[in-house]
């Protein structure tokens, strides 16, 4: 399974053009980890950029976040599961930090930093949920 998702990753990475490395190496994703999920839901007069989400938005985090940061990953809204109905997000952007701590100080000096980066792709207001991840492989 590990290497099915991890090759799903590497095509869908490929696709976007990704010329940033961004971790998707499962193994780096434990159990009681924190998981924060960036939504950006889909609507009428919505937009998205995932060429620079994918190439600037995100690596820009990485950086910002340093190794703090212990993987993330993009996916990218395909379908719903009606037909003929639209995808319900856009995009959801995912980081994983080692806990809750680790996560308050990497976000708190970065995150004015980010907002102000969010018009530049979207005109979208995100929604963020922080989780625990509760398991891995």
């Amino acid at each position: 399974m590990k290497t099915k998702v991890s090759l799903l990753l590497i095509v869908i990475g490929i696709s976007f053009g990704c010329q940033q490395k961004i971790s998707l190496d499962n193994s780096k994703i434990k159990k009681g980890m924190i998981k924060v999920a960036i939504f950006y839901p889909n609507g009428e007069g919505k937009t998205f950029d995932m060429d620079y989400y994918s190439n600037n938005h995100m690596p820009m985090a990485a950086k910002l976040f340093g190794d703090s940061l212990k993987a993330m990953s993009i996916d990218k809204g395909l379908a719903n599961g009606k037909p003929d109905e639209p995808v319900q997000y856009l995009a959801i952007g995912y980081f994983f930090f080692e806990n809750m701590s680790t996560f308050e100080n990497s976000m708190g000096p970065n995150s004015e930093k980010l907002k102000a980066d969010v018009p530049n792709y979207t005109n979208i207001k995100p929604m963020i949920q922080i989780s625990e991840v509760q398991t891995a492989e």
